[in-house]
């Protein structure tokens, strides 16, 4: 007898249909904690949430704490089109009462029930009558809410429905939070990689080395802050007698400054291909029109641009909005500052300046990061530091100078990050 009782329990219809149902939804819980991207799960969730509990539709809401609302994230039923654009007050319908509430709540007959709001349903065209509703609780933290609609049968659902949801709900808390971990690991994969790439394209357009020349010494340093600079220099060989200095510093960082340096190196090399006699103050308008129609109006550039004659040792210059170029001359200084505005904000007329090189005068330029290079105590290496070590330096070679005015800016930095580019060239006559 009591052996018949055993088996008459275990061939229960409602203990084999909840056996098969916990092994389900196991196996199903599973699945849903997997590692994988948002999308993938939010559509899986809805599906494990009709199937599990036999019902005709399910739907997915996420809470949105900056705009206390729940928002349709995703939706299976043959209307859920409809909902993408609905969003959800708290405490208002049937899932508004359930975040706001974080409890469980099943609805026999939901046109019944006051707080059923039944302008979801004219939205999409979908019949609810019944309906059970569960919060997906992270830490007690509102995540959002799962529906499941109309049981298939026309019955209603249970207790046990109750429970399996409020399982699979804790699990899809746990899963999304995972997973928008994941998908922010992704992001920030696919932007490093871009980074890379960009970084790897802006060090092929800066001058891998520097041209050699029997009359001058000079040397160029050029320290990024970031993977993307915005500095940019070059030294092009005119002809045997003429040599071009370029040096530029576009506005902002990362790509959309790189952006502007590919811009300022494409820009030169095809004017050079297109013009066979250069021509300084020509070359610098041109190029202030090309970028006034080619960026929007919160990208420029100071520019410093200049023509050494070989023969003549005379420089012209030109300077664009840019920190003076200086020439030390002994123990004073000379700037280089005339020019015209900043290059890319109007389009406007440039003029250039001459000046002899003579023996023991160093031509020194740079950008803003060499004399705004902070320390700790938010103090500027200042112009006066600067010229002062100019000018205890006038003795020593020009890659003698940049390389030591390197390591003195890492040094006043200290523990401060290099919030700027840096770009320092000397050239003198040898």
């Amino acid at each position: 007898m009591i052996h018949q009782h055993i088996d008459e329990c275990f061939n229960c219809p409602i203990l084999i249909e909840t056996s098969n149902r916990l092994d389900f939804f196991q196996s199903i819980t599973s699945e849903v904690m997997a590692k994988k991207p948002l999308t993938d799960l939010l559509n899986e969730i809805i599906e494990t949430s009709k199937s599990l509990l036999t019902a005709e539709a399910a739907s997915l809401l996420f809470y949105d704490s900056k705009l206390n609302e729940l928002v349709f994230e995703t939706a299976v039923s043959p209307e859920s089109v409809h909902l993408q654009t609905h969003s959800i007050p708290l405490g208002v319908g049937i899932a508004g009462w359930v975040a706001k509430e974080k409890k469980s709540l099943v609805i026999d007959d939901c046109y019944k029930d006051d707080r059923f709001n039944p302008a979801i349903d004219k939205a999409s065209g979908f019949k609810t009558k019944n309906m059970i509703c569960s919060p997906m609780l992270r830490k007690n933290e509102l995540v959002g809410v799962i529906q499941v609609m109309n049981k298939i049968g026309g019955g209603s659902f249970s207790e046990t429905d109750i429970g399996f949801l409020e399982g699979l709900s804790l699990s899809c808390a746990v899963a999304i939070e995972n997973a928008r971990l994941v998908d922010v690991e992704l992001k920030n994969y696919h932007v490093s990689l871009e980074l890379e790439t960009a970084h790897q394209i802006q060090q092929l357009i800066m001058p891998k080395s520097l041209p050699q020349y029997n009359d001058i010494d000079v040397s160029v340093e050029l320290i990024a802050a970031k993977e993307l600079g915005g500095d940019y220099f070059n030294l092009i060989k005119l002809s045997d007698e003429e040599t071009l200095f370029f040096l530029a510093d576009v506005s902002g960082k990362s790509i959309s400054a790189s952006l502007i340096v590919s811009y300022l190196y494409s820009f030169s090399q095809t004017y050079l291909i297109l013009n066979k006699k250069f021509n300084l103050v020509d070359f610098v308008e041109a190029l202030n029109k090309f970028l006034v129609f080619s960026t929007t109006s919160d990208k420029f550039a100071t520019a410093w641009a200049a023509v050494f004659n070989h023969r003549t040792k005379v420089l012209e210059s030109i300077n664009a909005g840019h920190n003076p170029p200086l020439c030390l001359r002994e123990d004073k200084f000379i700037e280089l500052s005339k020019g015209g505005l900043l290059l890319g904000a109007v389009e406007t007329n440039y003029s250039s300046e001459l000046l002899q090189i003579l023996p023991g005068d160093k031509i020194i330029f740079y950008t803003d990061g060499v004399t705004e290079a902070m320390n700790n105590e938010d103090e500027e290496f200042g112009e006066e530091r600067f010229y002062e070590f100019l000018i205890s330096m006038k003795s020593n070679s020009s890659a003698e100078i940049t390389k030591s005015l390197i390591d003195k800016l890492t040094r006043y930095r200290k523990s401060t990050e290099q919030s700027d580019d840096i770009t320092c060239g000397i050239f003198q006559l040898i």
